[in-house]
């Protein structure tokens, strides 16, 4: 499940292509945005609603619960993939789940967000940030450091908050595969 912030949509390339590589990769996918159409609006003025973590979190629980109780789904394993304050939102949501979220990979994420949760943070945890995004790097390093259990942090060579440097997007594709394949077998 995608659990994108700060401005973004289901309809984002980057995650479009990183749901692709997914689903190329035998890992089913679903993308859904987690504002209404009036909240996206009123956040495109105002920006405080892609920093409510709390909302955005919940939204992702509720949603998590509803594809959980689907009949094809009954026997499935989650991931969340979580970009910006999504990101934050997706840790907050795996706390809140527990042992039901198998794995979480953040994409240039603001793990720092979700404050306190990091510590309950049960999932395994793949961190990429961009090697020239150095103020979220950081706050990913720092982070990391109170995330519990299997964790791991890629710096992604050349890139910047956006991967949108040549190849880039391509290794958080790659990897994002390479970690809920470890982690998403089948029950």
């Amino acid at each position: 499940m995608f659990a994108h912030g700060s401005g973004s949509s289901r309809h984002s390339p980057r995650n479009q292509f990183v749901a692709r590589t997914l689903r190329g990769s035998g890992i089913g996918t679903l993308l859904f945005d987690l504002l209404t159409p009036g909240e996206e609006s009123e956040d495109a003025l105002s920006g405080h609603l892609r920093f409510n973590i709390g909302l955005l979190a919940q939204r992702l629980v509720t949603a998590t619960r509803w594809a959980a109780n689907h009949p094809q789904c009954l026997r499935s394993r989650w991931g969340y993939f979580g970009a910006s304050t999504g990101a934050a939102a997706a840790l907050v949501a795996a706390a809140s789940l527990g042992p039901g979220i198998d794995a979480v990979v953040s994409r240039g994420g603001r793990p720092d967000l979700a404050g306190d949760a990091l510590a309950r943070v049960e999932s395994p945890t793949l961190l990429i940030v961009g090697e020239g995004d150095e103020l979220v790097l950081r706050l990913n390093e720092q982070a990391y450091a109170q995330l519990p259990g299997k964790k791991n942090l890629a710096v992604v060579p050349g890139a910047t908050h956006l991967f949108e440097e040549p190849g880039t997007l391509e290794e958080v594709a790659r990897l994002a595969a390479q970690w809920f394949r470890r982690y998403l077998r089948p029950r």
